[in-house]
């Protein structure tokens, strides 16, 4: 009778072997096996995972709108009317900026006097103040507010990019601001809306 060969190296997930010896090698052979199969995909995925990661962190700094270096000499509080420069989406608004303690306070409002957006600047943190939802064009809108604000003097101090030219002020690639007053400008944003900032005397617009 004719008796086929067995092999005596079975492959993974084989017939276990009957010597113990065998058996064991079999194991060690099979657990590198597996290992080196998960291993490119695991650490494949793991460096996907990092470099995403990395990519977001990245953005989001370079998103993160400027904040100066030290808060500036502002004569608070102030009241300004900011106007949305849009054809076909005029919108109105009122800003309140007052100091609270080693914070300044943000607080925009409709002509209704509906909140739209509250913020709090603490040491070069912007921090929610009340229960409305993270905004970040009003954070952004903030900032610029503060770039335009500074003091001329304040501003090299401040915002090391900055530049200011008679009625002209710009942080490259961010914001231009275009003055008739020190608190009545037009700001624009890069890729984005354009503003016009005045002075209110408790009276809304």
């Amino acid at each position: 009778m004719f008796i086929a060969n067995r092999s005596t190296h079975p492959t993974c997930g084989s017939e276990p072997a009957r010597e113990g010896v065998l058996s064991a090698n079999i194991n060690v052979e099979c657990q590198s096996a597996f290992a080196s199969r998960l291993a490119p995909t695991g650490l494949t995925g793991v460096m996907r995972f990092l470099f995403l990661a990395a990519a977001l962190l990245l953005s989001a700094c370079a998103s993160r709108a400027p904040l100066p270096e030290k808060n500036p000499d502002l004569p608070l509080p102030l009241q300004l009317h900011i106007q949305l420069l849009q054809p076909d989406d005029r919108q109105d608004w009122v800003l309140v900026i007052q100091r609270e303690e080693s914070a300044i306070r943000w607080s925009m409002m409709d002509l209704l006097g509906i909140p739209k957006a509250r913020q709090k600047l603490i040491d070069k943190t912007w921090e929610s103040d009340g229960f409305l939802p993270p905004n970040p064009q009003a954070r952004e809108l903030f900032a610029a507010l503060l770039f335009a604000l500074t003091p001329d003097d304040e501003l090299a101090d401040n915002y090391p990019g900055a530049w200011q030219h008679g009625t002209q002020r710009s942080l490259p690639e961010r914001w231009d601001i275009r003055y008739t007053q020190p608190q009545n400008f037009e700001l624009k944003l890069p890729n984005g809306p354009a503003y016009q900032v005045t002075p209110l005397s408790g009276e809304t617009p």
